[in-house]
């Protein structure tokens, strides 16, 4: 039982070691006079069969009007254009038409002295229509996917999370840690988002990846008399403080709309936390199922998941520090 769970943990927790390079689709079309564009993306490249020459769906009114230019990286392609629209692009649609297989889309959309306008595209529904005003309806709901999607697919933030449930691996210390998490990244996210504190990113990269390594160090440790078996949510507020960096910067890359900086925070932040819900359950069932099946190779298991946390946080730490 306990060489399967390792090896469960292996194959789960392998993969995001490389995972996490991948990222949605981002397009970005910002005015930049009343008649002309500017057009940017980045796709992420799975395999070498993926068609790097696709580009966003224009809006009908719209053309490329300029060079079309594409840069290959490893992981991903991006592209730029200067685009020329016959009048204004205010209920015309703009998306990503190829994303079968692929990941989400963030698309951001800034027109010339109004709000920036922020919209998440599935492979159910690739294209945005273009409001002329956003609604703040428009704003939560799209910020509070963003949210999810991040916490989601952010496998640093969410590997610390899982450590932080296998560190307490009881259901009311984990409300109180994860409240402690919660309120820590959310003050530093909002400080961050509104200029009043900041901090290099490539340092906080390494901070995440270290606290993810220290988590699994204590949960290898099993249950002695230290401070972080005793106040869990001590720790848990220190390191979500570092978290928030790192929420601030994501949600820095996608933006926020003009008049609506409020509502796209806390929207945002909503969507961490309902994404961090879902983990925490998901590891307490879990956990609940070992208790209840082989009680007496609890801490054994608990001792055989910290060896990939470890790993894999050991691994961020110092390609991060190298990079």
């Amino acid at each position: 039982m306990i060489r399967w769970l390792a090896a469960l943990w292996l194959m789960a927790l392998a993969a995001p070691a490389w995972a996490d390079e991948m990222r949605p689709v981002a397009i970005q079309f910002e005015q930049v006079s009343p008649a002309e564009w500017d057009l940017g993306w980045r796709q992420p490249i799975a395999s070498s069969g993926d068609d790097r020459s696709v580009m966003p769906q224009l809006p009908e009114t719209c053309r490329v009007s300029g060079a079309l230019t594409r840069r290959v990286a490893p992981l991903s392609v991006s592209g730029h254009a200067r685009i020329t629209c016959d009048g204004p692009v205010a209920g015309k649609s703009i998306g990503w038409p190829a994303l079968i297989g692929q990941s989400d889309a963030i698309l951001r959309v800034a027109p010339l002295g109004r709000s920036v306008q922020v919209y998440r595209l599935t492979p159910e529904h690739p294209a945005a229509v273009i409001a002329a005003r956003p609604s703040s309806l428009q704003v939560w709901r799209s910020y509070f996917a963003i949210g999810v999607a991040h916490i989601l697919s952010g496998w640093d933030h969410l590997l610390f999370v899982i450590g932080l449930v296998l560190l307490v691996a009881r259901p009311w210390p984990v409300v109180k840690a994860a409240t402690a998490f919660t309120l820590a990244h959310s003050f530093t996210l909002a400080a961050v988002t509104l200029g009043f504190a900041g901090i290099r990113q490539d340092l906080v990269e390494a901070l995440i990846a270290l606290s993810i390594v220290f988590l699994a160090v204590e949960i290898a440790r099993g249950q002695r008399d230290t401070v972080t078996q005793r106040l869990p949510w001590l720790v848990a507020f220190a390191f979500g403080l570092i978290h928030g960096f790192g929420f601030a910067g994501a949600l820095r890359e996608i933006g926020l709309p003009d008049g609506e900086v409020p509502a796209a925070l806390v929207s945002f932040n909503l969507g961490v936390e309902a994404g961090q819900l879902l983990v925490i359950c998901a590891v307490l069932a879990l956990l609940a199922l070992v208790r209840r099946w082989r009680p007496r190779d609890e801490a054994r298991a608990l001792r055989f998941a910290s060896y990939p946390v470890g790993i894999i946080g050991a691994y961020w730490l110092i390609d991060r520090l190298l990079a």
